[in-house]
């Protein structure tokens, strides 16, 4: 990156938390020398001192304090990892609030209420079950917790993809985990859920029936952290400068909409590109696609709290959009990627406890758990001087007689380390004036372990969130269950969790027992009242205006391919923001049809799949370039796999014919163009022409958009713009693939 690059990126990014962390950023450079920690200059770092002739080895000696405290430093680089949400990425941003934010109704907050404002962020997107060396894209619930750095104090919103969770009241929480957790025998399996002691909890823990649900859907295979929700979970509560309070849940909305991977595909990309998600958000932001979500929020006013069939502080349950609308508030932009990983990712640590003036809590029982849970859960990470690591301290000034404790590194030059004091410093500061305000609310009760009548009821939420899902939706779930509960080896397990889906859906029932072996049931043990809802299908996420933002597009090459198709298409492609990458059967220079020089290929055929990949592209190209591509065995794979995974396929000419031939051996129903007609056909997601006319160059550049009157790469662009063509699979297309 060029000097002049690099300070303009700079200005661009930079924020208050940013100018924050330089204090504590060491750049280095080549002039720069090597030091112990205490600051001597080293001369040597690769030979430990020792008693040797100069012929012999010689012993090693302990007096060497150089090598003794780089082994010592090292030995000690480890840290607890997370319980859980130990897999993770992160990175720098900001939040705005919108002009003429509904929010200032409900909240006094100004990190909600003024758009003047520009928050500094910081996000960790996460797995949950998996450790730090498991997998990106396992079937996982995601963890999206967003540290806002406000003049008024860190506020964390520390929530999940997926609006709902497991359990009503934090004291089970450590049953869900260890239950999700690897089973304690054998430490197995890492990273997914498809297990014996999961599917036996959830089973006999009816109030968890709805978010198996949706982590049976594919919400829990993202395409990207960039395409997924984020949710509080959790009911908080606002308070406005009438001292009025209202119960809010946050929504967290992405720009590109809501996209998951297939199965087949997200289990391929474990094993072939482990790091897939935290590589795909870092090449966002690097490629000036920065990451957009919009913060929406539902509102119930205090007096209204009863006035819901489900009980509104149970966190197993959504508020229907219908019921609680969304009000979008501002928009948060991830545009920085983390210096360093240990430093900001792993140490950022995010409590929900922490909220700032004008936002509190609820009675939500899980909320109430977390709260204590989550601070004490640092401690144990991270020390009780946590909160004084440069990602995790505030921007505004802390002043407070909390002291020493291990790794204390803030130096108070007072007197006096306590309240009140003679000298009158550090006072508490009063609400008028912006302390925090605890809203009085009166609170009666018998002591006793209960929950409320409301909180008995498990199975009408669960019902609907199926109702609701589209027809491909739905097939991927009944897939989920099948897969899941076939790596259970106990019958008791799969024939228990049969028994209780049944009182979700019964013909869902039959068909996942019919698959694993479970009770077949002749009734419904409760019947499905066939409601649907909004916002609960992905289909209800897609973006206003098509777009191919960010999506990595394969041109696949060999020597003979035709200049024109490729520079034209990689040129509309980065103009509508997309990530052309050249694939070809050796990273080097591939020649063109004239012979000219051709284009340097950025991977060879081996070296990536086409499940790394939103869509394929072949340019025309002379004889000898379609007779190579098409008698690659690799060519031919990375061809049907993107088809078998309903992914937008484009070709030209001889590129046209090799996907005709890769994919016509399994499926007869796709059309292909014919000849060399620049005729555009599109069919189930392929789209085909003999040739390129200059015509639908000239089309090309105006818009994504479909039909043969708007132009090949148009055409192109606008089935990329649908993620996945899922007519493929819900017509039997792609079960006739070998791939």
């Amino acid at each position: 990156m060029s000097t002049v690059i690099q300070q303009a990126f700079t200005s661009m990014t930079s924020n208050a938390k940013i100018a924050d962390l330089k204090r504590d950023t060491v750049t280095l450079s080549p002039s720069s020398s090597l030091t112990t920690d205490h600051g001597v200059l080293v001369s040597d770092t690769d030979n430990w001192l020792r008693a040797s002739d100069g012929n012999t080895i010689g012993p090693a000696l302990l007096e060497d304090q150089i090598a003794r405290e780089k082994i010592h430093r090292f030995d000690h680089e480890r840290i607890p990892e997370r319980v859980v949400h130990a897999r993770g990425a992160g990175a720098h941003g900001y939040f705005r609030a919108f002009e003429n934010s509904p929010a200032s109704k409900y909240t006094y907050a100004p990190v909600l209420t003024d758009s003047s404002r520009t928050t500094p962020v910081f996000v960790r997107f996460s797995t949950v079950q998996g450790s730090r060396g498991s997998a990106d894209t396992v079937r996982d619930v995601r963890g999206f917790a967003v540290k806002m750095y406000t003049d008024e104090g860190n506020w964390d919103i520390v929530g999940n993809n997926i609006p709902v969770f497991f359990i009503q009241d934090a004291i089970k929480f450590p049953d869900i985990i260890h239950a999700v957790k690897p089973e304690p025998h054998n430490e197995v399996p890492q990273g997914q859920s498809a297990h014996n002691s999961f599917w036996d909890f959830v089973g006999l823990q009816p109030e968890t029936a709805h978010m198996t649900c949706w982590v049976m859907s594919d919400r829990a295979i993202p395409r990207s952290y960039r395409m997924m929700q984020g949710f509080g979970v959790n009911t908080y509560t606002l308070i406005n400068s009438s001292g009025e309070r209202f119960f809010v849940k946050f929504h967290w909305q992405p720009e590109l909409g809501v996209h998951s991977l297939v199965w087949d595909e997200a289990l391929k990309i474990a094993g072939q590109d482990p790091d897939f998600h935290r590589k795909d958000l870092e090449e966002a932001i690097n490629n000036g696609a920065p990451p957009k979500w919009t913060l929406a929020i539902q509102i119930i006013a205090e007096k209204d709290e009863h006035n819901f069939e489900f009980d509104i502080l149970d966190a197993t349950k959504v508020w229907p959009i219908e019921l609680v609308p969304l009000q979008e508030i501002g928009e948060m932009v991830l545009n920085k990627t983390v210096d360093e990983y240990f430093s900001e990712t792993e140490q950022v640590a995010f409590c929900t406890s922490h909220v700032v003036p004008g936002i509190g809590f609820s009675d939500d029982p899980l909320l109430q758990g977390r709260n204590f849970s989550y601070f004490d859960t640092q401690i144990t990470r991270l020390g009780i001087n946590w909160e004084q690591l440069p990602i995790n301290r505030p921007v505004c000034p802390v002043l407070n007689f909390q002291r020493d404790g291990q790794h204390q590194s803030r130096i108070n030059a007072c007197p006096v380390n306590y309240w009140p004091n003679r000298k009158g410093i550090a006072p508490p500061v009063p609400v008028e004036k912006a302390g925090y305000q605890d809203l009085p609310q009166k609170v009666a009760g018998i002591k006793q372990r209960v929950r409320s009548p409301k909180f008995q009821e498990h199975f009408n939420q669960a019902q609907t969130f199926v109702n609701s899902l589209s027809l491909h939706e739905r097939a991927h779930l009944v897939s989920a269950f099948s897969f899941e509960l076939s790596h259970c080896d106990d019958p008791v397990v799969y024939k228990t969790y049969t028994q209780l889906l049944n009182n979700i859906d019964f013909d869902l029932t039959k068909e996942v027992a019919s698959n694993v072996g479970g009770l077949m049931p002749d009734t419904p043990a409760r019947p499905n009242h066939g409601k649907k809802a909004a916002g609960l299908s992905q289909l209800d996420f897609t973006p206003k205006q098509p777009t191919i933002k960010s999506r990595r597009i394969a041109i696949l090459v060999a020597d003979g391919f035709n200049s024109s198709d490729v520079t034209v298409m990689k040129t509309v492609l980065k103009a509508g923001g997309a990530v052309p990458f050249i694939i070809a059967p050796r990273r080097g220079k591939i020649s063109t049809s004239s012979g000219g020089e051709g284009v340097f290929a950025d991977h060879h055929f081996e070296g990536q799949r086409s499940t790394m990949y939103d869509a394929l592209y072949i340019p025309g190209g002379n004889e000898l370039f379609g007779k190579t591509l098409r008698q690659n065995g690799r060519v031919v794979h990375w061809i049907a796999e993107a088809f078998a995974h309903c992914k937008a396929i484009a070709g030209i000419g001889e590129g046209s014919k090799t996907i005709a031939f890769s994919i016509s051996r399994y499926v007869a129903e796709v059309s292909f163009s014919s000849g060399d007609s620049s005729t555009i056909v599109t069919s189930y997601g392929v789209t085909t022409a003999g040739s390129y006319s200059l015509k639908s160059a000239a089309t090309d550049a105006l818009n994504i958009a479909s039909g043969g009157d708007k132009g090949f790469i148009s055409n192109f662009a606008f089935e990329i713009s649908k993620h996945r063509c899922y007519e493929r699979e819900l017509d039997g297309l792609t079960s006739k693939v070998a791939y």
